[in-house]
């Protein structure tokens, strides 16, 4: 048997079509747009098959006709050239025909959104690294704004403000690309906010609610629980519909990480999106951040879902405009902030609304967070969104610092909406609360330099304690609706009147393992309706007047 006849070396080949291809084709047509690739393809799918010597010149012969056969293309490119770069902006001439939020690449492959537009010069703000990238090198436009993967493959992921994957879960697969800038929805979209969105807190519940809807400022110094406050209510979220977007700008990446682990450690991460940008990000990834995870909520509230969106913090994102805009020679204003930074966060915010049925029914709630100076509501940035929202949480240092947790300053804090959508139990067990807790404050301040005072206010001063003690709620623990309802129903009705305050949270701690245990039915059955009938109050007075009785005789052993 004679031997097989041995392959040539394909490399070897390749290299002998290459050279033939440059002797044969004629030269002067080589180099037209399309040949090259074709000669690539044709190269390429000659790997693929076994090669034999003789089929050269027939390959030849092809690409002699398909080369007689091109038409002369021209296109065209515009094209800029970099003047400046640094701190991630950079300053480019040319380009006559770019508009506003246009995005450009540069030679490294980094992409830029331009920003600013002068008569002669264009300023970009970049997102990704400037290494590599220096005076003279061409820019070329693109002619696209700038879009972000959304869908509901997202819920559960980890991803930066340009939609790319952070968590090492693979690539994302999103549903459609929305543009990062959308306008809000029309007045005539809208539909009044009337459902309530529970945070699982009782004292934001009771006294400054929320509905599904509603931008909520939450407003505080450092340190004093705003990322709990808003933690704890997209973990309060798992057992309703409702989906969210927690969006972290400029945030330490320790602290972020945190947030995360909390979330997947309650079970909220497989309904939560998580848009980063750390602190080492280009400014323009903290700047686009907010828009990004709004994008990326607004494709689930257009499906008739309700969101919840956490802006973690606009602090930092003013900051970071401001960065930009002095940066992009900007004029500055207030405190060095440019003249639109009002707008900055009236357009993001303007888009929570409630939509109406025609619409698809769903609704974008907010939370953003804002940080103080000792306090100061005042500053411009807090003035501003103060006026954007429709209403504030107020955490108090002081408060914090006293063990007060959540640390509501309930004399500053107001929902100018979420009462409409307060639930029938909750609206009927904290319908004094806010007078009464109001009238301890007054009267505790005289207490504390010695005044002499009657039995009724001394009661009124135990009662007061009572409240602030049962409003007191370790973070990451929300309660449900009927939970909340039993446990201040029983301070309200005085069952905790002789219940020393160090004792309350053991106190209702027991008292809802009692009306788990005990009463299931009418648990489930004001968890289910939201409402407390006059029967329903009978039998929960019964029910505290009982374990009242029971915890009694508990201390008297």
């Amino acid at each position: 048997m004679s031997d097989p006849k041995p392959q040539p070396d394909v490399a070897a080949l390749l290299e002998m079509l290459r050279q033939r291809v440059r002797q044969e084709v004629n030269p002067t047509r080589f180099h037209e747009v399309g040949l090259v690739q074709r000669i690539s393809d044709a190269v390429a799918d000659l790997v693929q098959v076994p090669v034999v010597e003789s089929d050269i010149a027939t390959l030849l012969q092809v690409l002699r006709t398909q080369s007689d056969q091109l038409s002369a293309q021209v296109r065209f490119h515009d094209v800029g050239t970099v003047q400046r770069i640094g701190d991630g902006v950079a300053t480019l001439s040319g380009l006559p025909n770019a508009c506003t939020d246009e995005l450009v690449t540069f030679p490294t492959g980094v992409q830029g959104m331009i920003l600013n537009l002068d008569h002669e010069l264009i300023d970009v703000i970049l997102l990704g690294p400037d290494e590599g990238i220096q005076g003279g090198d061409l820019v070329t436009a693109s002619g696209e704004r700038l879009r972000v993967p959304v869908g509901h493959k997202l819920l559960g992921r980890v991803v930066n403000p340009l939609g790319e994957p952070l968590d090492g879960l693979g690539p994302i697969d999103a549903a459609d690309f929305h543009y990062l800038e959308r306008d809000a929805p029309g007045i005539i979209e809208r539909a009044p906010v009337n459902e309530p969105l529970h945070t699982g807190l009782k004292i934001v519940d009771a006294l400054v609610p929320i509905g599904r809807g509603q931008r909520e400022l939450i407003i505080g110094d450092r340190q004093t629980g705003k990322t709990a406050l808003a933690v704890d209510a997209i973990i309060n979220q798992r057992d309703s519909d409702v989906l969210c977007v927690y969006v972290a700008i400029g945030q330490k990446k320790s602290s972020t990480l945190a947030v995360i682990e909390t979330l997947r450690a309650h079970g909220a991460l497989a309904y939560t999106i998580v848009v980063v940008s750390s602190p080492d990000d280009p400014p323009a990834l903290r700047y686009l951040a907010p828009y990004a995870g709004c994008t990326m909520a607004e494709f689930l509230v257009y499906e008739g879902r309700d969101v919840l969106i956490v802006y973690d913090d606009l602090t930092k994102h003013a900051d970071t405009y401001r960065e930009l805009s002095l940066l992009l020679r900007r004029p500055p204003g207030r405190e060095a902030y440019p003249g639109d930074v009002f707008y900055l966060h009236a357009r993001l915010l303007e888009r929570s609304c409630k939509l109406n049925e025609e619409a698809g029914g769903g609704s974008l709630t907010a939370l953003p967070i804002i940080e103080t100076q000792r306090g100061n509501i005042s500053a411009y940035i807090p003035t501003n969104l103060i006026s954007i929202t429709d209403g504030q949480i107020v955490l108090d240092t002081e408060l914090f610092n006293r063990g007060f947790k959540p640390a509501v300053n309930v004399g500053q804090s107001v929902s100018r909406v979420g009462g409409a959508a307060q639930t029938a139990a909750m609206r009927a067990v904290a319908r004094h609360l806010r007078l009464e807790l109001a009238q301890f404050e007054e009267v505790a301040r005289f207490a504390r330099f010695g005044t002499e005072i009657d039995e009724a206010t001394q009661q009124q001063i135990r009662r007061g304690e009572r409240l602030r003690a049962v409003l007191k709620q370790p973070p990451y623990r929300p309660l449900t609706l009927a939970d909340q309802t039993v446990v201040l129903l029983a301070a309200v009705e005085g069952f905790l009147d002789d219940v020393p305050a160090e004792k309350v949270p053991a106190f209702e701690q027991g008292l809802l393992t009692h009306l788990h245990d005990e009463h299931p039915g009418l648990y489930h059955q004001i968890n289910r309706s939201g409402e407390l009938p006059e029967e329903a109050r009978e039998e929960l007075l019964a029910m505290l007047a009982e374990y009242h009785a029971i915890w009694r005789e508990g201390e008297k052993r």
